[in-house]
């Protein structure tokens, strides 16, 4: 099993420790945040895998690039792939939405 540390400041006065495992094809991820500790999505570990070294206080920087390598081929890579797909459907949804209010909004002036 490979792993890496990473502390992480956040909102919280002591910064919260965040692990990647790679055992085989499996990669694991948990931080010590709330969101991570009740299991929910976590920016401290999409910031990471993601390749992002913002926050990060303790001094080992240089792994996040080996962590993002382990990526490869994971289940976590598919549903990171699906997040990303969302995230760009919303942010289309969001520009239409608001074009059709501005039209709505330019009907009723009429």
């Amino acid at each position: 099993m490979k792993e890496f540390i990473f502390f992480v400041q956040g909102s919280a006065k002591e910064p919260y420790k965040v692990t990647f495992q790679k055992t085989g094809g499996n990669l694991s991820a948990y931080c010590t945040c709330p969101a991570g500790n009740n299991g929910q999505y976590c920016k401290h570990r999409f910031n990471i895998i993601g390749g992002f070294t913002d926050g990060i206080v303790s001094g080992n920087e240089h792994g996040v690039k080996e962590v993002t390598s382990w990526l490869v081929d994971t289940d976590v890579e598919a549903a990171l792939n699906d997040v990303m797909d969302a995230e760009e459907q919303y942010e289309i949804a969001k520009h239409k939405l608001s074009v059709a209010k501005k039209q709505l909004a330019k009907a009723f002036r009429d």
